[in-house]
């Protein structure tokens, strides 16, 4: 049974899932670097852009720092911290402005009690923990397979990691929403013309699909999960 765990036919959904990521990642990757070399016409910033969204909707009280790295820009809603990464904070690109856009959309989704967002943060501990002990139940499983408990052990650790996929699954409208409301205020405000708002829309959709890809990567492995261990009979 152990080389069944290590190889079998069904690692090619494995395979299919980093494939999946690895895809949406360079598209990311290559799409902001491509819009990163046009120059926003307004000359602001991304932090500029972000403070300008914030204030034209009554958000006062959300902070905005810099942080190290490329595309770890985020939104903290406990401590309502906007970090805007090195790619992002101080250049005056469309895709600099657009991403920190999308983290504006977050605490505004956090400001307008968006239930999607609260849904995923009370979801995050769960998802974490499922992530984590997932692979150690099962494996515990395995190891005491035929023992009365080693079904039991390795069902509560599928269950485990489905909270995970859970948690990939409730983020997709998340992040579409965040984007949506960052062209909206983006063309509001007037921060982006015509065509800025289409490359905005470009880089935006292209960081849409790696969190496509990263659920469509959680499902593929549960489905592997449910396939090699899934009600299996203890004889």
């Amino acid at each position: 049974m152990l080389y069944g765990f290590y190889f079998d036919p069904t690692y090619v959904l494995i395979i299919i899932g980093m494939l999946l990521c690895l895809a949406a990642s360079a598209h990311v990757n290559s799409t902001f670097r491509k819009y990163s070399k046009v120059a926003s016409n307004s000359g602001m910033t991304g932090a500029q852009a972000a403070a300008r969204i914030l204030e034209s909707q009554g958000i006062y009280d959300v902070t905005i720092q810099h942080i190290g790295g490329d595309l770890t820009d985020n939104y903290n809603p406990k401590n309502k911290v906007l970090s805007l990464s090195d790619a992002t904070y101080a250049s005056t690109s469309v895709a600099a402005i657009g991403v920190a856009a999308h983290e504006c959309g977050h605490a505004l989704q956090h400001h307008k009690g968006y239930v999607p967002i609260s849904v995923r943060n009370a979801l995050v501990p769960f998802a974490n923990w499922g992530s984590r002990l997932s692979w150690i139940l099962i494996i515990i499983g395995i190891l005491f397979y035929g023992q009365g408990t080693g079904q039991t052990m390795i069902d509560i650790g599928i269950f485990a990691f489905s909270l995970a996929v859970l948690f990939q699954l409730v983020t997709l409208p998340v992040e579409f929403n965040a984007s949506n409301r960052a062209v909206r205020v983006l063309e509001s405000t007037g921060i982006f013309g015509n065509q800025e708002l289409k490359y905005t829309r470009k880089v935006l959709g292209a960081a849409a699909l790696t969190y496509v890809a990263a659920a469509a990567s959680s499902i593929l492995q549960l489905l592997r999960l449910v396939l090699l261990f899934g009600g299996r009979d203890n004889d």
